[in-house]
């Protein structure tokens, strides 16, 4: 539940459209929902901006169906993340407006229009390789509402690919860069603008990358300055910290 229906609720209890009774059970659920194996935080949109978002990675079918349920019963938007393409199968059809991106392995259902906000996330890539986690971050930041401008194989093996588009590092408000192998398009983009760069290391690359461990230090080192480091493939987590920073700067803009 978010401000706007509490205010109505609270509206049509006040105007006799419901009782008080139907109105505590509505609040009733405010704070959170005990389904026994989740404890669904439907306050969270109030307290941070953007409802609960459902990671699917280790539940069954069943758990995930019962969360959106009861999420949506609530007027949630859904962002679903690390929903694999099987268990998307199992659910497919279930609700109107499901949409699945196998890539990022990210399902939405856009129940209420998104109030967009006023700023541009650019999502950057190394390589072709990347892009599901690059994918990750873009989704996630345009359910919260920000506009996002995708710049794929741009890595540093080719330079100028990068400078051919620097353009586009100018007008975006903040930069998410996402690579592998060695990790250093991040301090690349840091080097050239005066944006925030938000680096998400990704698992991609032969044996001594770790897994993404040679990328995440490699940043974490970086010299390049404005530059923060995300964990191994979490672009949702990058992308989610990029419409944060989007939406204090509207803050700030509609306060001057």
């Amino acid at each position: 539940m978010d401000q706007d229906r509490i205010t109505q609720l609270l509206q049509d209890f006040k105007q006799d459209r419901v009782s008080l009774e139907q109105a505590l059970e509505k609040l009733r659920q405010l704070p959170f929902e005990d389904l026994h194996y989740a404890k669904v935080d439907h306050h969270r949109s109030i307290r941070q901006g953007f409802p609960e978002v459902v990671f699917a990675e280790g539940k069954s079918e069943a758990q995930i169906e019962g969360i959106i349920e009861a999420l949506l019963k609530q007027g949630h938007n859904i962002l679903t993340t690390r929903l694999s393409a099987d268990k998307y199968k199992s659910l497919e059809g279930r609700w109107a407006g499901m949409e699945y991106h196998p890539l990022a392995r990210v399902m939405l259902i856009r129940h209420k229009e998104i109030k967009p906000l006023h700023g541009l996330v650019l999502v950057a890539t190394a390589g072709t390789s990347d892009i599901g986690v690059a994918e990750e971050a873009a989704l996630t930041a345009e359910m919260m509402g920000s506009k996002v401008q995708r710049l794929y194989d741009v890595g540093v093996a080719g330079i100028h690919r990068l400078l051919a588009y620097r353009s586009c590092l100018e007008q975006a408000d903040v930069i998410i860069a996402v690579a592998g192998m060695e990790g250093a398009l991040p301090s690349i983009a840091a080097g050239l603008t005066d944006k925030p760069v938000l680096a998400v290391p990704t698992s991609i690359g032969y044996g001594a990358s770790f897994e993404g461990l040679s990328a995440l230090l490699a940043m974490l080192n970086s010299c390049a300055n404005g530059v923060a480091v995300f964990n191994i493939d979490n672009g949702f987590g990058a992308g989610y910290f990029a419409s944060r920073l989007i939406k204090q700067m509207n803050r700030f803009s509609d306060n001057r």
